[in-house]
């Protein structure tokens, strides 16, 4: 299992938005809002154009990823979650991805992307690396 504890898996599938982060060219970072899901041990994301973090995750595959939680510690902070890992992307796939999140995300029965004949897009897979954060998958 990995840093993927039962905890860590119930935040990335509990259809929470997620801040997916990586880096420019330049080595500013850009940060997208993001549908998270899991296939066996990796963090899953569907993204239907090329775009920015795409272009970004095949030249560098450095990201990071955060999500807001349920509950909160002693002190009253809400739980977040960070992970921080490696991205590789796999061609083809995305409608599907967000055709299964969008379950999740928006509700039953919902029809997304809410178009005809989607493009084909990516799938980005994070093999995560450090988990950090405030929540159950912390010693904090």
């Amino acid at each position: 299992m990995g840093v993927l504890t039962d905890d860590v898996r119930r935040a990335l599938t509990a259809g929470r938005l997620a801040h997916l982060s990586t880096v420019n060219p330049d080595g500013s970072p850009q940060v997208s809002a993001v549908w998270t899901g899991l296939e066996d041990d990796e963090i899953v994301i569907g993204h239907l154009m090329g775009g920015r973090k795409v272009a970004n995750i095949a030249r560098d595959p450095r990201v990071a990823l955060t999500v807001e939680c349920e509950g909160a510690n002693a002190a009253g902070m809400t739980n977040y979650l960070i992970i921080n890992g490696r991205a590789r992307l796999s061609e083809g796939g995305a409608a599907e991805l967000l055709q299964r999140l969008a379950e999740v995300y928006l509700g039953p029965g919902v029809k997304f992307p809410p178009f005809d004949n989607p493009p084909a897009g990516h799938v980005i897979h994070i093999t995560p690396g450090r988990v950090g954060g405030v929540g159950p998958w912390t010693d904090r």
